[in-house]
């Protein structure tokens, strides 16, 4: 299988790629810093590409050279995303343009771009990653609720766009997970705590727990499985904690 994971390099992506490697397939991990690209180990199976995923032609080519070089394209995950914690009225515009960029439109290129040559194979799977604050009203979240919220509806609108073409799309939506992106919640023990009690199983996730999930939905055991938006989330979006 030829995986591309964009946002690789991430807490999320990057445990989604060696899980994938383990495996035996052929994945390229694409990250916007040039810095963390490089510093991808030297694992056999993957291979890392500097892109900047809101740049259409940038997506567009990168799904061009993969399958010129590894002759298809199988499975394509987008772990990027962005935490944005301010009420409406404290939200800036510069802030609301870059959480939908670094959410909604990201999975949009990226899904756009892939289709185009999957529709060409008739085969494929996509991911993208939703948020359990799109199923759950949160206190401080409009701006990412809404960005994780047109993830969740794009994913279920393409999967019936793409389906006769033997594309599937799905979606995972995580509760709060122990990542770099997150260190601000994780490292104050009053945040943590507020965290840990909202989410049932008593505990936030790991990007183990998340990745293992998106490695699920992108295999072809799983190939009638479309449309589905699965909350890997402790209980957060649909259980009341104690």
């Amino acid at each position: 299988m030829v995986t591309l994971i964009f946002g690789g390099t991430g807490g999320i992506g990057s445990e989604l790629a060696r899980q994938m490697a383990a495996c035996g397939d052929t994945v390229v991990v694409a990250g916007r810093s040039s810095e963390k690209v490089a510093s991808i180990p030297n694992t056999t199976g993957i291979v890392g590409r500097v892109v900047d995923a809101t740049r259409s032609d940038a997506v567009e080519e990168l799904i061009r050279s993969t399958v010129e070089e590894h002759g298809q394209l199988d499975a394509v995950a987008n772990c990027i995303g962005s935490l944005l914690l301010k009420p409406a009225h404290l939200t800036t515009d510069d802030e609301w343009v870059e959480t939908l960029a670094t959410n909604l439109t990201t999975s949009f290129v990226i899904l756009r771009a892939c289709v185009r040559q999957m529709m060409k194979q008739r085969s494929g799977s996509l991911v993208l990653l939703a948020s359990a604050v799109a199923e759950r009203g949160m206190v401080n979240h409009e701006a990412i609720a809404a960005a994780k919220g047109g993830v969740a509806s794009l994913a279920r609108s393409a999967a019936a766009t793409y389906a006769r073409y033997g594309i599937r799309v799905n979606c995972i939506a995580p509760g709060l997970v122990q990542t770099p992106l997150t260190r601000s919640i994780t490292e104050s023990e009053p945040s943590l705590k507020a965290s840990v009690s909202l989410h049932p199983l008593g505990r936030i996730g790991q990007p183990s727990e998340v990745a293992a999930a998106i490695h699920w939905f992108l295999r072809p055991e799983q190939g009638w499985i479309t449309g589905q938006c699965l909350g890997v989330d402790g209980g957060l979006s649909t259980l009341q904690a104690r």
